[in-house]
């Protein structure tokens, strides 16, 4: 293990963590809120930053490095950006802090604050823009704006995005995560201009743009969406969580004037498909429910929305509908948008791995001589491919059993324990009952607390990077 080429990639990512803190310090200094608990933050985190960036190191990097450093690096920046929280005295604990920087980071959305509004405008834009940074990647952001951060960028960028097949839009990983980061920048610009004219705040747009086109779900308002009562506001914040669960190189594709090899991806198709199909499922079960047709019509196609792109916003409390409503959005939690999206969960792009694969295991059981290749978007997978996904389920499940169990030790119902496990794990945010939509992770133990932290990380990094931290083989020397 090259400890200290870790570490110096460390102090980078460190670097880039106290310069983003700078921007909601002077929004703190903006509405005349107390700027030291940024200051407080910054001057630590950037001189320990620039300390391990100096250190001097051998370019030896292999796959283990790439995993474990990028495990390491999300930790870190957790950790860190919760001490603006903490310094704040607005949070009970420091697992608190954790969580909700956690939360932030990974684009989970899940809160433990019962009451959002009550907190300085500077906390919250750290909150929304904690996300928006998060959402892309930390590494990928370091990799856009510091390209020589060592090592091998090409094993980080596959560690850091997700998906079980990557896809390259050029050569050079640094110029790959600049492109990126235009798109981004591209849909951050056009949502805030989408919001303004719509009719809502300055501070509330920006704040919901950071967190609407990273998937993550953060709203400044304890309602969430809902609270505004602008159908406008409802419509753009669904074009754009859509737009955020795509593949990005969707988006290069179609830029690039390919917008035809673009729409042909299988796994576009399924996941608009789901979206469409099950809002209509949900649409036909509320209506009853509801004064007019348009009204409920928006709320289906909201949360259906929101649950698969995992940005966890609300415009109504689902946890009053019909349980066939409740069990369809459930079911979405485990779906998840697109590979090489900001969006969480599994990925829509495994799913139909797995379809795929398990109907090639029936066919074979009838016509044992029978040769079929699993295919992609018209591609042969690997059959290494397939059975990294069968790996990545076989995890997922179990962590998603595990997390459960330790989470009903507080003495919670099991659709509270489940659904906040797979809240955590899929970076959906809010489950059900006790952890529902209009509600907060607060009644959980301090324990519990971190213990889900942990889990957003584990789901945000795909669960090996995190794994791999804590297997004693990681650190053994060799």
């Amino acid at each position: 293990m090259n400890y200290k080429l870790m570490l110096r990639m460390l102090g980078r990512t460190l670097q880039v963590e106290a310069l983003c803190l700078i921007i909601p310090m002077l929004v703190a200094l903006y509405y005349r809120e107390d700027p030291l608990p940024f200051l407080y933050t910054i001057l630590p985190v950037g001189i320990l930053g620039t300390l391990l960036a100096r250190l001097r190191s051998n370019a030896e990097f292999f796959s283990q490095e790439g995993f474990t450093v990028v495990g390491l690096i999300w930790l870190s920046f957790c950790l860190f950006g919760a001490l603006p929280f903490w310094f704040s005295g607005e949070f009970a604990s420091f697992a608190d802090c954790f969580f909700e920087s956690a939360s932030g980071f990974t684009t989970t959305g899940g809160t433990i604050l019962p009451d959002i509004e009550s907190l300085p405008r500077s906390i919250l834009f750290w909150r929304a823009f904690s996300s928006w940074v998060g959402g892309m990647g930390v590494l990928i952001f370091t990799m856009a704006f510091l390209p020589k951060v060592g090592g091998r960028s090409q094993m980080l960028f596959r560690a850091e995005v997700p998906g079980p097949v990557s896809t390259k839009l050029v050569p050079q990983t640094a110029h790959a995560s600049q492109i990126l980061y235009l798109m981004y920048f591209v849909l951050t610009g056009a949502e805030f201009i989408a919001l303004r004219i719509a009719g809502m705040p300055w501070f509330d747009a920006i704040t919901t743009t950071f967190s609407c086109v990273c998937t993550g779900g953060f709203s400044v308002m304890n309602q969430s969406l809902g609270a505004y009562n602008l159908p406008a506001c409802e419509v753009i914040a669904i074009v754009f969580m859509l737009l955020g669960s795509l593949n990005f190189a969707f988006f290069f594709l179609v830029i690039t004037g390919r917008a035809r090899q673009a729409l042909r991806s299988d796994e576009l198709k399924f996941f608009l498909g789901a979206v469409v199909v099950v809002s209509l499922l949900v649409f036909g079960n509320i209506l009853p429910h509801y004064d007019s047709a348009s009204h409920a019509l928006r709320d289906a196609v909201f949360q259906v929305t929101s649950v698969i792109s995992t940005s966890g916003f609300s415009t109504a409390d689902y946890n009053l509908w019909p349980t066939f409503s409740q069990t369809l959005l459930l079911l979405l939690m485990f779906v998840g948008g697109c590979s090489g999206s900001t969006a969480g969960s599994i990925k829509c792009g495994r799913i139909l791995l797995l379809l795929r694969s398990s109907t090639r295991s029936l066919l074979r059981l009838s016509h044992p001589r029978a040769i079929k290749v699993v295919k992609l978007d018209g591609k042969a997978v690997s059959e290494e491919t397939l059975r990294s996904v069968f790996s990545f389920f076989t995890c997922y499940f179990l962590l998603l059993g595990l997390g459960t169990i330790v989470v009903s030790l507080d003495g919670h119902s099991l659709t509270t324990s489940f659904t906040a496990t797979l809240g955590c794990l899929s970076n959906v945010g809010p489950g059900l009952d006790t952890v529902g939509p209009l509600a907060s992770f607060s009644p959980l133990s301090e324990f519990n607390k971190v213990f889900l932290s942990l889990f957003m990380l584990i789901g945000r990094l795909e669960i090996f990077p995190i794994l791999l931290l804590f297997h004693p083989s990681t650190w053994r020397r060799s």
